[in-house]
């Protein structure tokens, strides 16, 4: 059984904290009510000090780690970092992980019923920042009692809503984790989040974002979003060892059909996320990627958005990861550090790219363990 699996999280059951007073965006509109999805990993001990927030990246959601049946065919999206003697030990801690509002397949988004018309939202759903989602975040803890984050941790997006929760709500996170994030994005990523928005924009079957109301979907564009993000996320290196200029058949056909693995493998990539996410709700995680700059308008930059942050910092990067490149990670911590504030960095010798963050690399778990090992003992967790 899949609960005995050393490590193994096991069966979980995501709920739902509905939300019923209205909820201010940055964008000047408002939700009435919302239904915020969330899953629980580990115990949460008797003074409620021992519980840590997950926040999830572009593609993720309240689904962090286990499975919800034996027909699953994978579990949560960072499984492999959550659990018994994992990185996020849920022997000691108590993991919240809540999908965003505007995310696909958990909390209220595009895909969702809007209470005033009784329609789908669409396109109508408003435009969410990384703002936004923390300040429901925040409602999500009150929700469950706890005064105090023992560690609020994520991962690209995710540490952007990491970054975000210390200048907020300084007195409510005691560790904050921010791995293989940007202070804000490069023009060069913005263009790439541009680019994908256009192919999904302009696919025939996108119908102005209502395509729900005529029964499509714009598969096209959601491929090549995909298929564009997916690259982006991969090293030269990564992308160099697992495909080569490896050809599916023994001899060129000289046609425009797949003939390179990598051609195949991309394809695949793209087909597969048109199942599994919402064209709306893609160009809603984009735009929020897009919109986080805390240091727009501060004369002080990012150390004065810092000022407010009461948090003990850890900031991790990979050396492959060419879309928020270590650089960035340091942009971080020396922001972090003329504020005055407590920052440790570790910048992690990797060949994968952007998506080494969800994985297991020695270093990088042996790093982050220790650090939230020493974290509990000093929170006597």
């Amino acid at each position: 059984m899949r609960e005995s699996t050393p490590g193994a999280v096991g069966y979980v059951e995501p709920q739902t904290l509905a939300i019923e007073q209205p909820l201010e965006l940055d964008c000047g509109s408002s939700l009435a009510r919302l239904d915020l999805v969330y899953e629980t990993y580990g115990e949460l001990n008797a003074d409620h000090s021992n519980a840590v927030l997950v926040c999830h990246a572009l593609s993720g959601n309240h689904h962090a780690a286990g499975y919800h049946s034996e027909d699953d065919a994978k579990p949560g999206w960072w499984d492999k970092c959550i659990g018994p003697g994992k990185m996020i030990d849920t022997n000691r801690f108590f993991v919240v992980s809540p999908g965003n509002p505007g995310c696909y397949g958990s909390s209220t988004g595009p895909a969702s019923v809007n209470p005033e018309t009784g329609a789908i939202y669409g396109p109508d759903f408003p435009v969410v920042t990384v703002g936004d989602w923390v300040r429901v975040q925040d409602r999500l803890r009150a929700a469950l009692g706890i005064e105090r984050w023992a560690a609020v941790i994520g991962g690209s997006l995710g540490g952007m809503q990491v970054m975000q929760w210390s200048f907020d709500y300084p007195d409510r996170v005691a560790y904050a984790v921010v791995i293989a994030a940007a202070p804000r994005l490069s023009a060069q990523n913005i263009a790439f989040n541009e680019i994908a928005r256009q192919a999904i924009v302009t696919d025939p079957e996108f119908y102005g974002g209502r395509y729900v109301d005529h029964d499509a979907v714009p598969r096209r564009g959601l491929m090549l979003a995909r298929m564009l993000g997916h690259i982006t996320y991969l090293s030269d290196e990564a992308m160099r060892a697992k495909f080569g200029r490896d050809l599916r058949a023994d001899a060129v056909r000289y046609g425009f059909d797949v003939e390179f693995q990598v051609e195949s493998y991309l394809r695949y990539q793209g087909e597969s996320f048109v199942h599994n996410f919402d064209a709306n709700t893609y160009l809603l995680m984009t735009k929020a990627l897009d919109y986080f700059d805390p240091a727009n308008n501060l004369a002080g930059g990012l150390a004065e958005a810092f000022a407010p942050a009461t948090a003990r910092f850890m900031v991790l990067s990979f050396t492959s990861d060419w879309r928020f490149p270590p650089s960035r990670s340091r942009e971080i911590v020396d922001a972090l550090v003329e504020a005055g504030k407590d920052v440790s960095y570790a910048e992690v010798t990797s060949n994968l790219g952007h998506d080494d963050f969800l994985l297991t690399m020695p270093h990088y778990i042996d790093t982050l363990r220790a650090y939230l090992g020493r974290a509990a003992d000093e929170l006597g967790i």
